[in-house]
């Protein structure tokens, strides 16, 4: 397989398994798909890693698959490309992506579908179809300006360029930058404390910021409202609560 799903003390890593570079071909695209959809269905799950391996990421698609299709072939397989990694960003828990390597193109769109993006300080981050005459069509357009802003992503976006881990943090494009050696185990950690706290407030959060940023302010705290109450209905609400009450904050184990 092309990619894989191992699970370890809640954690779910997706690995990504296809050297030299992991390009992602259509086999690869839709084996994401179904992964992220067990990753979803599955209680054992309760935090994802998405991982390349140590020296790389994803350096993108498979150009000399996409070489081959003329445009009524695209036409057919862009939906199913975009479906795939919105499958992995609609994963109702939180996901992490551990950068290695390249992370370029679809590579670097899959990073854009996690929560939270640890980088190696070797990595090289970019979108550079504009160099083979085309634009990004896996969600890039779109992720990127939602979280570095337009200006910073059409620079990306027109140039093709790639950038090193230090301005990718400083642009916004990945959250932490670590010795490449330390990428998946803080990745792990990151994912484990979290799968250890609420799963369904967690749920809630990430869908009240994800669906509120594709939306207007009003509608985003009725959604955010709806959440809040509903969670007063559940079993860690009442957990959480009471240790807080008895033994002070941060101390309540969730089930």
């Amino acid at each position: 397989m092309t990619v894989n799903l191992e699970v370890a003390e809640g954690v779910g890593t997706i690995r990504l398994d296809r050297p030299p570079m992991n390009a992602l071909d259509t086999a690869t695209q839709d084996r994401l798909r179904e992964l992220a959809a067990e990753a979803t269905r599955r209680d054992d799950v309760r935090a994802v890693v998405i991982w390349g391996g140590e020296k790389v990421f994803a350096a993108g698609a498979d150009i000399k698959e996409m070489q081959a299709m003329d445009h009524p072939a695209m036409v057919l397989r862009s939906s199913a490309l975009q479906e795939s990694f919105t499958a992995v960003a609609r994963i109702p828990k939180p996901v992490v992506a551990a950068i290695n390597g390249y992370a370029l193109g679809g590579g670097c769109e899959l990073a854009l579908c996690a929560d939270f993006r640890i980088a190696a300080d070797t990595a090289k981050i970019g979108q550079p179809e504009i160099l083979l005459g085309l634009i990004p069509g896996a969600g890039g357009t779109q992720r990127l300006a939602r979280l570095v802003g337009p200006a910073k992503a059409k620079d990306l976006i027109f140039t093709g360029r790639q950038v090193k881990a230090e301005e990718a943090l400083t642009l916004g494009l990945v959250d932490r930058v670590v010795p490449a050696a330390e990428v998946y185990p803080q990745a792990h950690a990151w994912a484990a404390r979290l799968a250890a706290g609420p799963a369904l407030a967690l749920r809630a959060a990430k869908e009240c910021v994800d669906a509120g940023l594709e939306t207007d302010l009003d509608t985003g705290l009725t959604i955010e409202r709806t959440w809040f109450a509903g969670l007063f209905a559940t079993e860690d609400r009442e957990t959480g609560m009471r240790s807080f009450v008895e033994e002070g904050p941060g101390k309540a184990k969730f089930r």
